[in-house]
């Protein structure tokens, strides 16, 4: 009954009316599920399925969309509405899936297993499209992936489209890469080796071409409420009082003037992007069916794009309202109604304080780490790891059955999310750091040997982000144009390095495809008008399949290519035999030395030390504190077998990584 509490009801008084009216309703409602149950032919086992999913959720369910729709006149009728979408879900969910939704349902906390290591990729970029996909699943076992992320793959607007995150039909894959039965097919082979489907699911959203929109455009008032529309500027110029541009170098303010329909339409991210309008109770069913749709089509993992945009309201910044909590919170119980083999992955690139609050059960089990992300490269740019430990003291936790996903790229850019009082805390001016970290990862601080470039650079502000691939901010690239031998090795250390503290650090481990071979920047981006003006594609490179040649080609063992993808698959390969890997749970201790970091894992008797320096001079580690954490006198380094006592102190060399397990 907690969940009834959580918002807004705060007297038995209240509580009970409500859990009455959460009762009655569902009364009146259940003949219209009867329809559903004989027009589908759905047997009397999966009626008892939905029918105790129903007893568990029902409440605090309608507490929820209570708390969102109730002041609305038709509020039943959406109730209504929303069941009927989710039951139609269950019965047409095939058996293949409604078995792993049971055995979800019995093992909830299935993805922080340390057999889930993830990669992430465009379709198009990696193996043109989804049946040439499906031959290169191989490829993603031997690698030892269990969990593929395919970057937007639905249908969008012609032209600039935000690199897939206009759509303009969620149940339509975009031409050039297949068919919504060839994703089901790929779906399929995947599963049977063992490897779980990630989709995004743009959530705030769609193309300005989508149906919708279309009808909004033809003067449809009923689609127009699907999205935020205005007469004049009155209105949209007091929101914008509150509101910050998210990219103010493309263009300015959050509103665009559409001619055809007459009116200013909410665009946060691009003047195609209209923003949904999710007070309207219509919306969330819409949108409950076109997610519903995609999880039926053997999808384990949802990331809700955008999400902390998602409610609006005047007199406040319209990012992280309670609100879009409770929209995703409702979304998370209907789904566990009908599909609850579904996970869903917040995609919140906020405040870190922010960030953790879309983490939780009944919300978001999963979530990026962009913290994690930009402090593992500021450590790499200060070598020192004091900012990288004071956030993971405060800040690394979660609740029970939730996990972090760690990355060190994506298809996105880095910005420099950490807290500026964190910071502070220990002598660091934020804005001052940023405008370092900016420099030096663009190749513009003396002695960096990152080659990255900027993305949505304001010149009035200073506000700058960074683009470019893990191996050209790690110092390939440079290494290479310079035939800098010292350089190639330390670059590749550093990959390895980061690799080994998110394989390890606990959580989802992802890698962006392409870190697996060191792929360098992409210049040609700028050769292609759709693409030009925006920066992040430098680090989208397109897969060179003839690189698996050189795996087996024994004159290229010394190749650089080969070298990062073998110590990659190894280092999978020893996180999936290693049980204090899994789980979040994770265990700071001192190293005593401000260019370490150091961590233990633990789970049940399975228990292990991780040190790595950040650095590429050799470091101390005093044994008495590894004896200490680790709680022993001599252990194993997983990575390469090397033993070490503690009656000595430990040395690190350039860069090092160690995995110590107790012997």
């Amino acid at each position: 009954m907690i969940g009834l509490i959580d918002y807004g009801t705060d007297t038995q008084a209240e509580l009970d009316e409500l859990s009455f009216q959460a009762d009655l309703s569902l009364q009146r409602l259940k003949p219209r599920l009867e329809q559903v149950w004989e027009q589908y032919s759905t047997s009397d086992e999966r009626q008892k399925i939905f029918e105790t999913r129903l007893r568990e959720h029902w409440r605090p369910l309608f507490a929820q969309l209570h708390e969102l729709y109730s002041g609305r006149y038709d509020f039943f009728y959406h109730l209504e509405q929303v069941l009927l979408t989710c039951a139609l879900a269950f019965a047409q969910r095939s058996e293949d899936l409604c078995e792993i939704d049971r055995h979800r349902v019995i093992e909830p906390d299935w993805f922080q297993s340390e057999n889930v290591v993830g990669g992430a990729l465009y379709v198009d970029l990696f193996s043109d499209n989804l049946s040439r996909l499906r031959e290169h699943v191989g490829y993603f076992k031997d690698l030892g992936l269990t969990y593929l992320h395919l970057m937007p793959l639905f249908a969008v607007r012609p032209g600039n489209n935000d690199g897939g995150y206009a759509i303009s039909n969620y149940r339509t894959i975009a031409p050039s890469l297949g068919t919504v039965e060839d994703l089901k097919l790929l779906a399929d082979d995947l599963r049977e080796a063992g490897i779980s489907l990630v989709l995004d699911f743009v959530f705030n959203h769609t193309s300005d071409d989508h149906e919708w929109a279309q009808r909004a455009q033809a003067g449809q008032r009923e689609y127009q409420e699907f999205y935020y529309t205005f007469a004049d500027r009155s209105v949209p110029e007091q929101y914008e009082r509150n509101l910050r541009e998210i990219f103010p170098t493309v263009r300015r303010g959050n509103f665009t003037w559409h001619d055809g329909m007459g009116r200013w339409v909410w665009t946060t991210f691009n003047s195609f992007q209209w923003d949904l309008n999710y007070s309207n109770p219509a919306v969330f069913r819409a949108m409950l069916d076109e997610m519903l749709f995609i999880a039926n089509l053997g999808v384990d993992f949802l990331r809700l794009d955008a999400v902390a945009f998602i409610w609006k309201q005047m007199g406040t910044s319209c990012e992280n309202l309670p609100q879009a909590h409770l929209v995703i919170r409702a979304f998370n119980r209907l789904v566990r109604l009908a599909a609850p083999a579904l996970v869903f992955k917040s995609e919140a690139i906020v405040h870190p304080d922010e960030v953790v609050k879309y983490i939780d059960k009944n919300e978001c089990q999963v979530s990026y780490n962009p913290t994690l992300m930009a402090l593992l490269w500021e450590s790499l740019a200060t070598r020192r790891t004091d900012l990288l430990v004071r956030t993971l003291s405060r800040r690394f936790s979660l609740p029970d059955g939730t996990s972090w996903v760690n990355y060190l790229r994506c298809h996105d850019d880095i910005g420099w999310t950490f807290d500026d009082d964190d910071a502070a805390s220990i002598g660091i001016n934020a804005y001052d750091h940023r405008n370092f970290l900016n420099a030096f990862y663009s190749g513009q601080f003396e002695g960096s040997f990152a080659r990255g470039v900027p993305f949505q650079h304001n010149h009035e502000t200073g506000d700058m982000r960074i683009s470019g691939t893990m191996a050209s901010l790690a110092g390939l690239e440079r290494a290479i144009e310079q035939e800098d031998e010292e350089g190639k090795e330390l670059a590749i250390r550093r990959m390895m390095l980061l690799h080994g503290v998110t394989l390890s650090i606990g959580g989802i481990p992802l890698l962006y495809m392409g870190e697996e071979w060191g792929m360098l920047n992409d210049y040609s981006f700028t050769t292609d008008p759709a693409k030009a003006g925006d920066s992040r594609w430098i680090h989208r490179p397109r897969m060179k399949w003839e690189y698996l040649e050189e795996l087996d080609d024994e004159s290229g063992r010394d190749s650089i290519r080969r070298r990062i993808f073998r110590s990659l698959q190894s280092m999978i390969a020893i996180r999936k035999r290693t049980l204090a890997f899994a789980g979040q749970e994770m265990k700071l201790f001192p190293t005593g030395n401000h260019h370490l970091l150091g961590y233990v894992r633990s789970n049940e008797a399975s228990n292990v030390v991780v040190v790595a320096n950040f650095t590429e001079h050799a470091q101390v580690l005093d044994a008495n504190r590894l004896r200490t954490a680790g709680l022993g006198r001599f252990f194993k380094n997983l990575l390469n077998d090397v033993e070490y006592g503690t009656a000595e102190p430990v040395l690190l060399q350039p860069y090092e990584l160690l995995w110590l397990k107790r012997i």
